[in-house]
């Protein structure tokens, strides 16, 4: 593939994307203790009588200080692990405006899942380089990651006397300056750090088995029944766009395809570096999930329980020899003249609906794929740009599932498997509201003859 080289203007606009994504992260544990204290002062204006009824809510909030404490912990350590693609001391633009253009930040924004009912955005970056290794993440302007396995990076860190400033201080000299860290962090961007850990959840967690039996096993279950003679020495591949904490990639992977998955959310690909490239061994991690919202739990024991991952240690899962994470955006990366006719299978989940045009997501789908490969989907249509008001007014393509399907069969494909699965995304399973969704399945074939006819003159 070729290089994608940043101007100098790009690389200070990736830079201070970047900056912003690692404070949010660094000042987790200060935006997460500010929501205590508003609990307390609510309580504190209880009648007396009121606050003897219900005496138990001190202790609560202080355990909620412990558990986000062991979050903010496994944070540091993970932002300790990560290696940036750029030189982050470098920057010809002040970090002051980092939160004073709202036309450039919309700009190099793609909305995520954040929430049932909120779209949010998430920093990218474009291009992709050659894959690192087995668990290696490869990066966009040719620069790559650190796809090695970091043994120091695996110790819990539970040492009572390190403070959070400390940390932060450690985690800036790495990354940027401590003044970075410091900033009024949009409570947007901090919401987003509160989905990675539900995300964490939904891809290494026992938890989360139940929504990956719902949304990930009739996808490996598909390609496992449509590629059933894989080869070691010639290995079916297969590109999974919006890959996320790369649970599903590897999973892939593990079936004996050549796997790549993709994705252009710095939030996201921090996080699954850790993950994929620095665990030691399975369930060596705990994080506190459902903290965030004291709304519909069924006991405070619910809400504080501990979540241990990842249930798999990724290196030991059997993964094909070429698995790796692209970091980058989708139609940038894949649109290059090299992706043409280059994988077996492409795997959508939850992932169609962030486009801003979803006939261009189509239309790179069945360029990438070779004759006759496969294209699996699974997921709702939520439009993640439909509601979204601002001084640039983003382009939302929002079509019905009937047209996604006729712009489909116009770019080559046809049908061969369909059916609505019902399911959940980053759901608690234990609280009393969950928002599920009826997500379209599909298997279609791409066909040379009627991918040909369509190509433009």
């Amino acid at each position: 593939m070729v290089e994608r080289r940043y101007t100098e203007e790009e690389e200070a606009l990736e830079i201070k994307s970047l900056r912003r994504i690692i404070a949010a992260y660094a000042n987790y544990q200060d935006a997460a203790e500010r929501d205590v204290e508003r609990y307390e002062r609510s309580f504190k204006m209880l009648p007396t009588a009121h606050k003897k009824l219900l005496f138990h809510l001190g202790l609560k909030y202080q355990s909620l200080r412990w558990c986000i404490s062991m979050n903010a912990s496994f944070i540091m350590k993970m932002l300790e692990a990560f290696e940036p693609p750029f030189d982050m001391s470098q920057s010809n633009l002040s970090l002051d405006e980092q939160h004073d253009s709202p036309k450039e930040y919309t700009k190099r924004h793609e909305p995520s899942r954040e929430t049932d009912n909120n779209k949010g955005g998430e920093d990218h970056m474009a291009g992709c380089s050659q894959p690192v290794g087995n668990m290696g993440m490869s990066q966009g302007a040719g620069i790559a990651c650190n796809g090695d396995k970091n043994t120091g990076a695996a110790a819990y860190f539970q040492d009572k006397d390190v403070s959070a400033s400390s940390a932060i201080e450690n985690v800036a000299l790495r990354h940027c300056t401590a003044s970075s860290l410091k900033l009024n962090v949009p409570p947007i961007d901090v919401d987003k750090v509160r989905c990675i850990v539900r995300n964490i959840v939904r891809d290494w967690g026992d938890e989360g088995q139940k929504e990956r039996d719902e949304c990930y096993k009739p996808i490996l279950e598909e390609l496992n029944r449509l590629f059933p003679n894989r080869s070691d020495q010639r290995p079916p591949s297969c590109l999974v766009p919006g890959a996320g904490l790369g649970r599903l990639a590897l999973d892939i992977s593990s079936l004996g395809f050549v796997s790549q998955g993709n994705e252009f959310s710095y939030y996201m690909l921090i996080c699954s570096n850790f993950i994929l490239n620095h665990t030691q061994e399975a369930n060596e991690w705990s994080i506190y999930p459902w903290i965030h919202s004291n709304c519909n739990s069924l006991s405070d024991n619910d809400q504080l329980r501990p979540v241990s991952f990842p249930d798999i240690h990724p290196s030991s899962a059997g993964i094909t020899e070429g698995f790796s994470m692209c970091a980058g955006d989708f139609v940038e990366v894949y649109s290059e003249e090299s992706q043409e006719s280059a994988w077996d299978a492409v795997v959508t989940c939850f992932f169609l609906d962030t486009a801003h045009n979803i006939v261009e997501y189509i239309e790179i789908i069945s360029k990438v794929l070779k004759d006759g490969g496969v294209w699996i989907n699974l997921g709702p249509l939520l439009y993640h740009f439909a509601d979204s008001y601002g001084p640039d007014d983003d382009m939302s393509i929002e079509l019905s599932l009937e047209d996604v399907k006729k712009v489909a069969y116009h770019y080559g494909f046809t049908m061969e498997v369909e059916k609505m699965i019902e399911t959940t995304y980053t759901a608690n399973m234990k609280a009393m509201m969950q928002n599920r969704y009826r997500a379209a399945f599909w298997t279609m074939r791409k066909d040379a003859s009627r991918s040909k006819a369509c190509k433009p003159r």
